[in-house]
């Protein structure tokens, strides 16, 4: 180079100085990524964070109840008038110290993921990351805390007393109460907390890569999201345990009481609907309330052992008047070839298959 020249060097040649940087800093993309999470955040301060609706023939419109960072929202009063004649304590903004505080953190993870952005520093990445998914777990946990308080901690005075029945609704999903069915799910605000958990995910595994590339001891945080992508590919849900004694009946409404007869209908959208037995189950189906294009799975319970949830489809069954369920059904189900065997004996039972029973 001659004296007097200036040397100008491309940001994106690859020297040894530039490639330093780039492994030390976030790349545009991940910190508009983490500048957009800041809008999202900030713009669930306004919106409310989740929904419980509450269906029911005398209210064909349906309630609502809105749950917002600092205050709750909806059909607030006709939901307290209804809780009050079943025992449930009614519900105040003001009762909750999470309406004090929440607004605050959301506020302070929107500051942290604008810091990530403007810093572009990955570790802070990473520390915002891990900070945000234990926020979510802990609110989580504490919103399911308040509906097991909710559900549970009921006047005994009250005018409509169901024993053994409590009111829990459900964290998210489906669950019938008396002739209530609730459905739980996020609002805007709770998806636009998705997004964001999305995003700082995104943001961490692209980084994750380019600190891979650049050999800058990227290993532990690789396995660290190939972990998580491992336990998230393993959640298949099943059905849902039935509660002896405290759940009911979908179709005639009385307290599952043997679980020897219990059994369960689950949508192809996840609702659950809980019988005490044979008959109530055939009954219902019968009311084609549910068309069978919508059923995704049938299970009764294992007459035998510990009384598990069978699959219809892999369970074999006996017949017979002397095995009387609650409501008068007349079947049992096994899996066991040895236990099976022993109670077509006792019961001097005829062999039968779901493909007969539903017909």
């Amino acid at each position: 180079m001659e004296a007097g020249q200036v040397a100008i060097t491309c940001p994106f040649s690859g020297s040894p100085n530039q490639s330093k940087m780039n492994k030390n800093q976030l790349s545009g993309l991940v910190r508009g990524m983490m500048i957009l999470c800041a809008v999202a955040l900030a713009m669930v301060l306004f919106v409310p964070l989740w929904r419980i609706d509450l269906d029911a023939p005398q209210y064909p419109e349906g309630l609502r109840l809105l749950i917002y960072p600092n205050k709750l929202g909806g059909n607030v009063d006709i939901v307290n008038g209804l809780n009050h004649y079943i025992g449930m304590k009614t519900l105040h903004a003001e009762d909750f110290m999470e309406f004090t505080i929440l607004p605050y953190i959301i506020g302070f993870f929107a500051a942290f993921a604008l810091l990530v952005g403007i810093s572009a520093k990955p570790k802070l990445l990473y520390v915002f990351l891990g900070f945000f998914i234990c926020f979510g777990i802990i609110s989580m946990v504490d919103f399911w805390r308040w509906e097991y308080d909710y559900g549970h901690n009921l006047d005994p005075n009250a005018a409509i007393v169901v024993p053994g029945m409590s009111y829990q609704p459900p964290l998210i999903g489906f669950k019938q109460l008396l002739n209530f069915g609730a459905y739980s799910m996020p609002d805007v605000g709770g998806y636009l907390f998705i997004a964001v958990g999305l995003l700082g995910v995104g943001a961490a595994w692209i980084t994750g890569k380019q600190q891979l590339k650049a050999k800058a001891g990227s290993i532990p945080v690789m396995t660290l999201f190939a972990g998580i992508s491992l336990v998230a590919s393993s959640c298949n849900p099943g059905p849902e345990q039935i509660n002896i004694g405290k759940d009911n009946c979908h179709f005639c409404k009385m307290t599952i009481t043997d679980a020897r007869f219990a059994s369960e209908v689950v949508t192809k959208k996840g609702r659950i609907y809980k019988f005490d037995d044979s008959h109530c189950l055939l009954a219902y189906l019968k009311t084609n309330d549910i068309p069978a294009t919508e059923i995704k799975d049938t299970y009764v319970a294992n007459f035998s052992g510990n009384h598990k949830l069978l699959n219809v489809t892999d369970a074999m069954f006996l017949q017979s008047e002397t095995l009387r369920g609650p409501m008068g059904g007349n079947l049992a189900a096994f899996n066991h070839a040895d236990s099976f065997k022993q109670a077509q004996q006792q019961y001097a039972a005829e062999v039968t298959n779901w493909k007969e029973i539903s017909k």
